[in-house]
């Protein structure tokens, strides 16, 4: 069996005595820089990150070791988070691929995800030779062409018209443009492979779905369709938000996680921010 891929781990907020929430990085994106606005909201927590490969923190590929898929990803997640804190369940949220890699958790290891947020994030990406594309382009060219296009991917009205769009726009491609090319190529090959879709009517885990309303690669008609597919699901559209939901809408990310670890997706209740989980 190959080894799993290396992950580091990062402590956002929180206190290291509370309940574990663990957050997932969109591609190309580094997770303190994606989830750090939620994590300051959400001081009751554990808050615990994962970089992908060659993102953030974490190592860049081993050339010579086996390509990774999503549910090796998920392992590897899940290998980690318990080297921090031990065996215990843990709330999870994530962004994209972040997001895709939580269903995988929650439908392989469902005892160990006690709630479960999917933000702008899907069951299959799109046909798998565009990812194959992508993979070969970043591996000829590097991560030039993922700079020049991906904010056109990435970001929705309401960061746009921000005061503090031009920093938040350049903070983001920054982190985007250190990614490891290899690392980068190997996640698209692993998005290329990932399609839980016949699994979803198995899935244990109440989920809540956060889609932004302007995000093109995983509009809210997919979204949508995720949470019509699983047992138990919630879908919230999140106005003037693209594809980087925790980074363009942080304070209305974390209260939508409130709603969630308080049981709130199960639930009839109505909607409240005020949770004594937090």
């Amino acid at each position: 069996m190959a080894p799993l891929p290396a992950l580091r781990i990062r402590h956002l907020g929180g206190l290291p005595g509370r309940p574990p929430l663990v957050v997932g990085p969109s591609l190309g994106t580094t997770v303190d820089r994606l989830w750090s606005g939620v994590a300051a909201a959400l001081p009751g927590w554990n808050i615990l990150g994962w970089d992908l490969p060659g993102h953030g923190a974490s190592p860049s590929v081993d050339r010579l070791v086996p390509a990774f898929t999503l549910a090796s990803l998920a392992d590897a997640v899940l290998t980690s988070v318990a080297e921090v804190v031990g065996d215990v369940p843990f709330a999870y949220a994530g962004d994209s691929i972040g997001g895709a890699v939580g269903l995988q958790l929650a439908l392989d290891h469902p005892d160990r995800v006690t709630s479960l947020a999917v933000l702008c994030s899907a069951p299959a990406f799109g046909a798998p030779s565009a990812w194959h594309e992508r993979a070969a382009l970043v591996r000829a060219e590097g991560m030039a062409p993922m700079v020049a296009s991906s904010p056109g991917r990435w970001f929705g009205s309401a960061l746009l018209a921000a005061a503090d769009r031009e920093r938040r726009i350049a903070d983001a491609v920054a982190d985007l443009a250190a990614v490891d090319a290899e690392s980068y190529a190997r996640a698209c090959e692993a998005l290329a492979g990932f399609d839980i879709r016949p699994r979803l009517g198995d899935l244990r885990v109440p989920l809540l779905a956060i889609a932004g309303a302007d995000d093109l690669p995983t509009p809210p008609s997919v979204m949508a369709d995720l949470v019509a597919a699983v047992p138990t699901g919630r879908l919230e559209v999140l106005d003037g938000v693209g594809h980087l939901a925790p980074y363009e809408a942080p304070e209305e990310v974390a209260a939508l996680l409130t709603f969630a670890a308080a049981g709130g997706v199960a639930g009839s209740g109505s909607f409240r921010v005020d949770s004594p989980y937090f």
